[in-house]
Parts: C-alpha cells; structure tokens; sequence
C-alpha cells in the first residue's frame, strides 16, 4: 500500500491564542476554518485549538497550557525550541507580500534571493516560529 497524502497541516503550539490568531489572522489574513469550543479561562475567553488558512495553506494552532496553568510569560527555553521550526508558504511575488506587511511590521527586512534560485522573506510569530514566504526565481 502506497501512502499518498492530499495535504499536511502542521500544529503549532502557542502561549496566547488570542495574540496568535492576531498575528495570523489580523496581519497575515489567515481566516479560521474551524475551532474548538470557546472557553473561559483565568487568563481570558478563547478556543484552545484552532485551524487557520491563508489560500491553500492551513495550519493548526494549540495553546501549550491548559486552562489557569500557563506562566505568566512566555518561557524563554521552550520559545527557543521554536526558532528551529519554519514553515514556508510558495506565493506568487514575494516582493508584493513584503510591501503589504511592511505597514504592519515595521521591522521586516526585505526579501533576499539564495543561491538556489529562491526569493524569500522571513517572519517570525511571537511564538518564535518561522514563516518564510518565497517566489522561485525565473
């Protein structure tokens, strides 16, 4: 039997749902495709899992605590486990996606080009994962 996937969708886990789906909702157009039930928690009113997506591209996103067990901030070893993850989204001109973000994240440096034929910009969620976005260079 042959395995022959139709997708992937991975799962990221987040320390703040509502701040994540900000990032991914609000700046980078993700819509929800769906969601676990909306609870109330001591740190506030959110679903815990959510799955997101921006064209073709979907991701899921989990809190990492459960409900009145997450630290007050963000746990610098566990973040930095993060900055080994990227995800890269293929889109049509990177350069155009860049000039869209570029009034919301102020910072972003411009795309770069590899010397495998790539041209890519990258962006970190506050999570520290890595998205890379990138056109193939003709």
């Amino acid at each position: 039997m042959a395995i022959v996937p139709i997708g992937m969708v991975p799962l990221l886990q987040v320390y703040d749902m509502p701040e994540a789906l900000a990032f991914y909702q609000g700046l980078l157009g993700f819509e929800i495709i769906s969601a676990s039930p909306v609870v109330d928690t001591p740190e506030g009113r959110f679903s815990h899992w959510v799955w997101i997506e921006l064209g073709p591209a979907q991701v899921m996103l989990n809190t990492a605590y459960d409900e009145g067990r997450r630290p007050t901030q963000r746990v610098a070893e566990q973040q930095r486990w993060h900055r080994d993850t990227c995800l890269y989204f293929d889109v049509a001109d990177v350069d155009s996606v860049h000039a869209e973000l570029r009034s919301k994240i102020p910072e972003i440096k411009p795309p770069t080009n590899t010397r495998y034929g790539m041209r890519q910009l990258y962006v970190s969620d506050l999570d520290g994962y890595n998205l890379c976005f990138q056109t193939r260079i003709s």
